[in-house]
């Protein structure tokens, strides 16, 4: 039988793979046969997450990186492309969470969320995407949210500049989609609602989410770990060669109410 996910010789670079979310995206891809290159800033635990690749029997290259810093990310997509030849996939993943009223949002903030969440998702896919231009084949990956359809409802936490950051991703994905797909890149974005990560845990654990999911979620309950594999692996994989400039929400029906 066919496997449409298999990614056997594709090289996968992973942002904000030190913990959360970017782990579990490493290892899914890994899982299907990709090589992976990992980065985040905390290089002690991009060490340990590249053990647990490489368990998986595929070859992994971890290097530091703030994607805050244009000129770290040009450096790190330098070397992964230098390590492996090749880049074919960007999980852009790396990201930052707040949940600050808009009168209290200082501007350092406000430039800090939007700076991770949307800025670094240009940079990163703008390094990134000359390899794939010069190889003739990509499939970018950005990390969206729910929240980049919808904000929470009043008496719930307050997430502006997060909001804003994740619309922007949204919009972003489309403009790069239409812009390099007749040259073999492929972009896209998946949406999730709320899973367990260090950027969630604190909403999630203190007894007010699980009142606003029963109401606002359909499912009524958080996102478990592994949900998000199937999506990315099929944005990831030449299962979806016909399909860009889409953002696939993973969030219990939240935005479909």
């Amino acid at each position: 039988m066919k496997n449409y996910f298999d990614l056997s010789g594709k090289v996968a670079l992973v942002t904000g793979a030190s913990s959360g979310l970017g782990v579990q995206f490493a290892k899914a891809l890994a899982e299907q046969g990709a090589d992976i290159a990992i980065c985040a800033r905390r290089v002690e635990r991009l060490e340990a997450v590249k053990k647990e690749i490489e368990a998986l029997g595929v070859k992994c290259f971890a290097h530091k990186c703030d994607v805050l810093n244009t000129d770290e990310i040009r450096e790190m997509v330098k070397a992964v492309e230098e390590h492996f030849g090749k880049i074919d996939i960007l999980i852009n993943n790396a990201g930052v969470g707040d949940a600050t009223p808009s009168e209290e949002l200082t501007d350092d903030t406000w430039r800090n969320v939007i700076g991770t969440n949307l800025d670094a998702v240009f940079y990163v896919a703008r390094e990134v995407g000359k390899v794939m231009l010069k190889n003739g084949y990509g499939k970018i990956v950005n990390v969206g949210s729910l929240h980049s359809e919808v904000v929470m409802p009043p008496g719930t936490w307050p997430v502006p500049a997060y909001t804003a950051a994740k619309g922007g991703v949204k919009m972003l994905t489309k403009s790069l989609a239409v812009e390099w797909a007749r040259k073999g890149i492929t972009v896209n974005a998946i949406g999730p609602a709320y899973f367990g990560s260090e950027m969630t845990n604190d909403i999630l654990s203190t007894g007010g989410f699980d009142p606003v999911a029963q109401a606002y979620c359909p499912m009524g309950r958080a996102g478990k770990e592994g949900e998000l594999n199937g999506a990315v692996l099929y944005f990831a994989s030449d299962a979806s060669s016909y399909t860009t400039g889409q953002i696939l929400y993973i969030d219990g029906g939240w935005t479909a109410i």
